[in-house]
């Protein structure tokens, strides 16, 4: 199995790791900071670097999958060489990019709850844009909704995470917002990011995906389009500003 880092520190922006396969597929590492695509996140990109005789080597990675058995698939460009298994690499991420996404998603969980009682019937993480879908007949405005947006991430909430057994999440079913992917099962234990205080926190759901530790790190978010998608579905598109 890869050891994802990114599961106990979204900010990690490179790592150490040792190579257990590589081909065109892609390359597996014993441990990655790099988000394997997976729940509307899309995968991430950057660089695995290393040295081969006297020279510096670079792979460009195009993006990340989920592999077999628990791994990560770091998927080269186009050309690229590829580091021989058991060699030791630099896996650097595109933080830039990453970071964007990370507030895009924490974004996402505070539009769900301006939306309450509404299920997500999909939705897709970008870094300039992104959108959800809902269950829904009729939804607020877009002036509304950016307007409660922005004070929501002004507002400085922490963002957190919680972890309940599966039998715990089955006694609560309503946790759960998104009605086309549903969260892990298996591990025993499902993890809930949690945006607000602990009492009365702002929006609880499961996820598996990174996030900002504030809100305050969201910037200007704006929900630019409201889109028809059907009888009860209800699509909201969102833009960062900066």
């Amino acid at each position: 199995m890869t050891e994802m880092l990114f599961r106990t520190d979204a900010y990690a922006r490179d790592c150490r790791a040792k190579v257990l396969s590589a081909g065109p597929e892609g390359v597996v590492l014993d441990r990655t900071v790099f988000y394997a695509q997976g729940g509307g996140q899309p995968g991430d990109t950057g660089w695995l670097r290393w040295t081969e005789g006297e020279g510096a080597q670079e792979m460009p990675v195009a993006n990340a999958v989920k592999g077999e058995n628990g791994t990560v698939l770091h998927k080269p460009a186009e050309g690229a060489p590829l580091p021989a298994p058991g060699a030791e690499v630099t896996a650097a991420l595109d933080w830039e990019r990453r970071h964007r996404l990370m507030r895009m998603h924490t974004s996402l969980h505070l539009l769900c709850s301006l939306i309450p009682g509404a299920g997500v019937t999909g939705g897709q993480i970008g870094a300039e844009r992104s959108r959800l879908d809902f269950d829904l007949a009729e939804p607020p405005t877009k002036e509304w909704l950016s307007e409660r947006l922005a004070a929501l991430a002004a507002a400085d909430h922490p963002v957190g995470e919680q972890w309940i057994t599966e039998a715990e999440l089955d006694e609560n079913p309503g946790l759960v917002r998104t009605l086309s992917v549903k969260p892990p099962r298996g591990a025993g234990q499902v993890r809930l990011v949690r945006i607000g205080p602990d009492p009365a926190p702002v929006d609880l759901q499961p996820c598996g995906g990174t996030h900002v530790r504030r809100t305050g790190e969201i910037g200007t978010i704006t929900v630019t389009k409201l889109e028809n998608k059907g009888k009860q579905n209800r699509r909201v598109y969102l833009v960062l500003e900066e």
